[in-house]
């Protein structure tokens, strides 16, 4: 990961994730509340029909939002998350996910996500993250 806005707990986990590794994911930007990544479109992300697979396109809004939301030590994780496919892409497309954080209420926080192709919304995700226990 090659981001000068990057916490430091966002640059090891990014720098420690093996999907993102193997998906080709690139960090744009990941400090408190917001990131920004992207991912070429590969031969091996497109489904039968020849667009990108949900679950690629997921993915790539599930890591942005969980750089955005990793802002303590501990490790937060997605809890469930609601996506709406609005467009299709293909190989060869690069697809950048934005995720900003919504709302925050004791350990549970709220994010959306929007992944884009050239300008044009393949999916709108809002995810709900769960937050670690504080510590005594």
């Amino acid at each position: 990961m090659v981001d000068a806005h990057a916490t430091a707990h966002s640059r090891r986990i990014a720098a420690e994730d093996g999907v993102i590794a193997a998906l080709g994911i690139r960090v744009d930007r990941a400090e408190p509340g917001y990131a920004a990544v992207r991912m070429t479109v590969r031969r091996d992300m497109v489904n039968g029909a020849g667009v990108t697979h949900g679950g690629m396109v997921f993915a790539l809004a599930d890591t942005a939002i969980a750089l955005a939301s990793n802002d303590t030590a501990e490790a937060a994780l997605v809890a469930g998350a609601d996506v709406v496919f609005l467009a299709s892409s293909a190989e060869g497309d690069e697809l950048v996910a934005i995720a900003e954080v919504r709302a925050v209420s004791g350990r549970t926080g709220v994010y959306d996500a929007r992944v884009e192709e050239s300008g044009r919304v393949i999916a709108e995700i809002r995810g709900r993250v769960r937050r670690p226990r504080e510590s005594p």
